[in-house]
């Protein structure tokens, strides 16, 4: 059995081909294959809030190629979620027809549904019954908070501050400002907060920091490597760290968007424990099976 997850962000179009064993208990799955695109949505839609005819084409043949995919995969299940660029652009509805004539139905969710799903993808494992996390998603649209206090789920937040957002000047000082002040109102009355990253940049940035192994990073360790990063040019980050084109932009948005919230936080550190919206589809799929 091989279930499909494809999340459609601002910066990259993601496809996990998962294989479940019903077998095992708890049903877990395997990653099979990992397709991602740098289609780069939140350029078009952030900026003139329209998504345009060569992106609307090679978002049609990503998920026709996926759907292909899934196909030769023998896919049995699979969801579709759209997040913060195809919110915003005039246009995602007719996005969404187009890739429903190649086989692929796809959501357009709201932030707070975007963590939700998240959520689902076990990070509850890596937290501890009787301390308090911060969790936060940076995306390239949006960023999700969440609040966790003795495993329960106490304030969560979706801002439109995202990596593509920012660096095409389309973040609001007013945004930045109601961000650092539900972080700071929500967390104060916290001893100890510990931080849980989600999102491509904070796993290149925990790489980097723990030569790949899942350690937590504290503020000064973070800020350190993001201002060594920043020290090089983006041509240099490309070629002599080896960064991907598609990342070694984003990364800095990024790293300033946790350290901002680590610091108004009070965060003691973050952990990235390498899960994202697609791990988290597949996990709603497997306990909506159960529930079945």
């Amino acid at each position: 059995m091989r279930y499909g997850a494809i999340d459609i962000g601002s910066n990259a179009v993601r496809l996990l081909i998962a294989e479940i064993n019903p077998e095992k208990q708890p049903i877990g799955f395997k990653k099979e294959a990992l397709i991602r695109v740098p289609l780069r949505l939140g350029d078009d839609a952030f900026i003139h809030q329209h998504i345009s005819k060569p992106k609307f084409e090679n978002m049609v043949k990503t998920m026709q190629a996926f759907r292909n995919l899934m196909d030769v995969y023998r896919v049995t299940n699979y969801m579709a979620c759209a997040t913060s660029a195809m919110r915003d652009a005039d246009n995602g509805q007719d996005i969404v027809k187009a890739c429903r004539q190649v086989g692929v139905d796809i959501q357009i969710i709201e932030g707070a549904k975007e963590a939700e799903i998240i959520y689902n993808s076990h990070l509850g494992a890596h937290m501890e019954a009787n301390k308090v996390y911060l969790y936060i998603d940076v995306g390239g649209g949006s960023t999700e908070i969440s609040l966790f206090a003795n495993g329960i789920l106490v304030a969560s937040r979706s801002f439109n501050l995202g990596t593509i957002r920012i660096l095409d000047n389309q973040d609001k000082p007013e945004t930045w400002d109601d961000m650092k002040t539900w972080v700071r109102d929500k967390t104060k009355i916290y001893k100890d907060i510990y931080g849980i990253g989600t999102g491509g940049n904070i796993n290149k940035l925990s790489n980097i920091a723990n030569d790949k192994a899942d350690k937590p990073m504290s503020y000064a360790k973070l800020k350190a490597i993001y201002e060594h990063l920043n020290s090089y040019s983006l041509k240099d980050r490309i070629h002599v760290l080896g960064l991907k084109q598609d990342r070694a932009d984003v990364i800095i948005p990024a790293a300033e968007l946790f350290l901002t919230i680590m610091k108004v936080g009070h965060l003691k550190n973050i952990v990235a424990p390498r899960v994202g919206l697609v791990d988290g589809i597949i996990q709603t799929l497997i306990a909506r099976d159960l529930q079945k």
